[in-house]
């Protein structure tokens, strides 16, 4: 299993054991929303219980390795491969495609402009 995708405990941006932080980072949602979610949560559904599972969570779940992703751009990159893993690879897909248009643009322009090479590639042909 890739360790991007993985669900931590974050306790470099912890409360308290943190499972919010986690999972804020996990979702790519702000800390302060999944810990005010999680508390509403608790306080109007669940109960006790919600207080149980969360350190049930906190004991269960690995700590976030330090060095995950080089910078917050990857950061950002899988957190969006998690929350949408199809949408993820069309948007590559539409990269790749854009890239070989662009590439193809360039040898256009250069093979018309320089007629030695055009007339190497009729040769060949």
């Amino acid at each position: 299993m890739n360790r991007r995708t993985t669900l931590y405990r974050d306790k470099h941006n912890a409360k308290l054991m943190g499972v919010a932080a986690g999972i804020a980072d996990y979702t790519g949602v702000e800390a302060i929303w999944v810990r005010l979610g999680m508390v509403a949560l608790t306080v109007f559904a669940l109960g006790p219980i919600g207080f149980l599972a969360y350190f049930i969570m906190g004991f269960l779940l690995q700590k976030k390795p330090p060095h995950l992703y080089r910078d917050s751009e990857e950061e950002v990159y899988w957190q969006r491969v998690r929350q949408s893993p199809k949408r993820t690879a069309r948007e590559i897909r539409a990269r790749f495609r854009d890239i070989d248009r662009r590439l193809a643009d360039v040898e256009t322009h250069y093979v018309s402009s320089n007629q030695r090479l055009t007339a190497e590639i009729e040769q060949l042909r």
